[in-house]
């Protein structure tokens, strides 16, 4: 693990090496992990995304500023901003994580992000940890375009059934497998004002529930044609 060189490639140096450390120690090594920082940083990210993108946009609604948000800070976005500065090559794993690629799964890798930026946080300031954040994701930050992001399908099943005056379509988990590193949901989507039931699986319950609402729609769209 050649912290020098990350440190490199974040454009910050710790005053204290041993808060990187811990960002970068997985559960799965020990007590002193990055679970913490997770939740410090996820907190931190979101608002200096939010800031950005409320004054950038200024004639954007909140729920156009809150999808474009939620695609900046997504699991898939911090993973691959990982990637792109070679964060796996410097994770902290214990051996089964090690042996089943942990360094090159989305989840560890985004939370890794998340807690980087704590511990930049911690070790110099507020200013610091945002300016983190513009350089890790500063690119895709000046792309966003709110108005443009699509609204997902939990959001539009929603606006659908409450134009049509329907009660609001409820998500149950009926499935769960696999192991705590590698889970698989199944959802099933029910509407009972229509007696309609659609499924959905992913790797997480969110997209799970998605999924469920996209065949909704997609059942409710060929009730509606027939």
């Amino acid at each position: 693990m050649d912290l020098e060189r990350l440190q490199r490639r974040l454009g910050y140096r710790f005053r204290d090496p041993g808060l990187l450390r811990q960002a970068l120690t997985h559960r799965s090594a020990g007590s002193r992990n990055n679970e913490r920082l997770e939740f410090l940083g996820d907190a931190i990210l979101g608002f200096e995304v939010a800031e950005n993108l409320y004054r950038m946009h200024p004639r954007a609604t909140e729920g156009e500023l809150s999808r474009a948000r939620a695609q900046l800070v997504k699991r898939e976005t911090l993973a691959r901003t990982a990637r792109r500065i070679q964060l796996g090559d410097c994770l902290i794993l214990g051996a089964g994580e090690l042996r089943s690629g942990g360094q090159n799964r989305d989840s560890i890798l985004s939370d890794a992000v998340e807690a980087i930026i704590a511990a930049v946080y911690l070790d110099g300031g507020v200013e610091a940890a945002r300016s983190l954040v513009r350089r890790l994701l500063g690119e895709e930050i000046a792309s966003s375009a709110p108005t443009e992001q699509p609204k997902d399908a939990k959001t539009r099943l929603q606006e659908l059934l409450q134009a049509r005056s329907l009660k609001l379509p409820q998500y149950e988990v009926v499935a769960l497998e696999g192991d705590a590193h590698d889970q698989r949901f199944t959802v099933v989507c029910r509407v009972t004002d229509l007696d309609a039931e659609t499924s959905g699986a992913g790797s997480s319950r969110r997209k799970a529930e998605q999924r469920a609402a996209g065949a909704m729609l997609d059942l409710l769209e060929e009730r509606k044609a027939g």
